[in-house]
Formats: structure tokens, C-alpha cells, sequence
């Protein structure tokens, strides 16, 4: 029997290939598994102090919403949750409210607690629908009747799959950090709307407006400031550019 001397002998380019490959997909996946437990493990933060939950005053938990088909399915989707968690014992959650700035009422006024408001102006989000998110909670926050002392600030596709208990301590609310948000790396674009005066870039908390817990109070005197700063930054082509899809948040 005659055996080939180079049978079965890998290419040095196919190896280097294969080993590269390799590299690649792991350096990808620790990449991930890092961002993901810091998302995991990482705790809501207050005013830059980490907290573990106190119980406060009830919250009431807010989302804004469009009459869109995939957001009428979230927001029924989120509220199933939240009534299995509600009442469960650590939860500080309070009423809901999903404010619907669609300008009109959909099929879901009945289903789920809906408070109806206007939409900006046509034109004005410049296609950036998420920009009617802070001018639909001025509206709500003028117009309802909001009995808790504090809100959460949530999102359609949020899920609860425990309870929540106010991590908000007075007037410091509490807000999650997201690893993709680096004011820092956006000075020169920030400065525009936050001159030296008021402080350093990095007092900029690296959150968005949601998940926030945050007295009421507060929030109706922040949100106009939300609303104009917002468009102003959307208004901005480099700054634009630079936020890009969180340019609201």
C-alpha cells in the first residue's frame, strides 16, 4: 500500500487563515461577554452612587408609544408583565400609563391605561420620530392626573421579570449607564450645548432617559429643557451626525 507523504498536510495560508478566524471570533466574543455583564451585574445608578434599592413612595410607570403594529404589540407585552410583577412583595411600582402621541385614540384605550397627547408639529422630528418622546411627557405631565411622587421613565420593549422598588433617594433620580454612550468622546459637539461654566463633560451621566426613576417634581421642570434641547441637537447637522439614534437619549 502506497501512502502519499504530503496527504492531509494543511496549507500554511489555510492555517494562518483558520487561526485568524479564531482570534477573531473570540476577541468578539469576550468582547460581548464583558459588555454583557457589565449590563448584568451593573447596577442602576443615583446622582453617581451605585444603590442596591431603597423603599421610597410609590413610582408611576410611564412609556411613550405610536399606534405603529409593532409598538401596540410591545406596549401589551410590557403591560402583562408589569401586572404580574406589580404587586409582588419589593415591588414600589405604582399606576401606568402608556402616553400615546399619536394625536388619537387606537384599539388599545380599553386594554391598556392610554393617555392620549399630540404629536410635534409635522416636519419638526425631520423623520426622527423618538423626538416626540420629551414632548409628549411635557403634555402629560401638564394635562394628567399623576398621583405617585415619582415616575419611571420605561420604554415599550421593556420587560419585567421581577419587581421593581424605587432606587430614586429624593430629589437623585436613578438612571442605568449604557457602555455606548461616551459623552467624552463628543466634547467639541457637546460644548454646544453645555459650555464650560456648567462643568466637565464627564458630570454627563453616560444614560438615557430611560430606564430613569425620577421625582416628579423634577421631571416637569427638566422636560421643557428636554424638548429644546433635543430638537436643537436634531436641528444640528454635527451633532447630528455624531449621536446619530441617541442623539434623544
Amino acid at each position: 500500500m502506497i501512502v502519499r507523504k504530503h496527504m492531509g498536510r494543511a496549507s500554511p495560508i489555510l492555517l494562518l487563515l483558520l487561526a485568524f478566524g479564531f482570534f477573531f471570533a473570540t476577541y468578539n466574543l469576550l468582547t460581548m461577554i464583558i459588555h454583557n455583564k457589565a449590563s448584568n451585574l451593573g447596577s442602576w445608578v443615583v446622582d453617581g452612587v451605585k444603590r442596591s434599592g431603597e423603599l421610597n413612595s410609590k413610582f408611576h410607570v410611564a412609556l411613550t408609544a405610536t399606534d405603529a403594529p409593532y409598538s401596540q404589540w410591545q406596549c401589551r407585552i410590557m403591560y402583562y408583565w408589569y401586572k404580574k410583577v406589580k404587586d409582588m412583595p419589593g415591588s414600589d411600582m405604582g399606576k401606568f400609563t402608556r402616553i400615546l402621541h399619536s394625536g388619537i385614540p387606537d384599539k388599545l384605550m380599553e386594554e391598556i391605561p392610554t393617555f392620549v397627547v399630540d404629536p410635534l408639529p409635522e416636519g419638526l422630528d425631520r423623520g426622527y420620530v423618538v423626538l416626540n418622546r420629551p414632548w409628549a411627557f411635557v403634555q402629560w405631565l401638564e394635562k394628567a392626573t399623576i398621583e405617585e411622587e415619582y415616575i419611571l421613565m420605561a420604554e415599550p420593549d421593556h420587560i419585567f421579570v421581577k419587581p421593581l422598588p424605587n432606587l430614586a433617594h429624593g430629589i437623585k433620580p436613578a438612571g442605568f449607564p449604557f457602555f455606548y454612550i461616551k459623552p467624552a468622546e463628543h466634547e467639541k459637539v457637546i460644548r454646544k450645548f453645555y459650555p464650560k461654566e456648567s462643568g466637565p463633560v464627564t458630570d454627563i451621566d453616560p444614560i438615557g432617559n430611560s430606564p430613569v426613576i425620577i421625582k416628579k417634581s423634577l421631571l416637569e421642570e427638566i422636560a421643557p429643557t428636554w424638548v429644546n434641547v433635543s430638537l436643537r441637537m436634531k436641528d444640528d447637522p454635527e451633532t447630528d451626525k455624531a449621536f446619530g439614534w441617541v442623539l434623544e437619549m
